[in-house]
């Protein structure tokens, strides 16, 4: 009898448990919790050195469109990268990280790319920290803007926005130099 009390007590406790568990999705918690504090806004300056020229290209060509599918503007093209980014313009200004992704050439129309990189920072106080920016580079526009879709490190729940601007593109090597402005909201 006492086994029978203990197994229906044991019973009901577990049940309780898993109850209150099954009742907690999704639960709301205190950011504070998590260690952040008030949320400020962030603006620095990058220089993103696009290399498809030399003995080590940082961007490369992954896949091509289809033989059969004529497309004059490069439409289905795919360059993975792994781009110095800068502080000032010049490729031997100061390294202040690298943006690690791919873009695509999405556009019938125009050239008009699909973006998705990292910005990985290796110096200072936002060493390993990285912000992740996707979105559409209609690259011939003088100003593109690209929004900020989430970071890790210091950048943990970011979000806003870019604006990239070319600095130089060189039509013979395809090589390029980007000024990004970044804009981001974080803890």
């Amino acid at each position: 009898m006492a086994a029978l009390f203990y197994l229906l007590t044991i019973t009901l406790l577990f049940s309780s448990i898993s109850g209150e568990l099954q009742n907690d999705f999704p639960a709301e918690i205190d950011a504070k919790m998590l260690g952040f504090r008030k949320e400020k806004i962030t603006h620095f300056r990058v220089y993103w050195h696009d290399i498809l020229s030399g003995q080590k290209p940082t961007s490369i060509r992954i896949v091509n469109p289809p033989s059969n599918v004529p497309a004059s503007n490069g439409f289905g093209i795919v360059s993975m990268i792994d781009n110095p980014l800068t502080a000032g313009p010049e490729l031997k200004s100061k390294l202040v990280g690298r943006a690690q992704g791919f873009y695509a050439l999405a556009s019938q129309e125009e050239i008009g790319l699909l973006m998705t990189m990292n910005f990985v920072f290796g110096e200072g106080k936002y060493n390993g920290s990285t912000i992740t920016v996707m979105g559409r580079n209609a690259v011939l526009n003088k100003v593109r803007e690209m929004p900020v879709i989430g970071g890790s490190g210091l950048f943990r729940f970011a979000r806003g926005y870019v604006e990239a601007r070319t600095h130089t593109f060189d039509l013979k090597t395809g090589d390029a130099t980007v000024e990004y402005n970044v804009y981001v909201l974080h803890y």
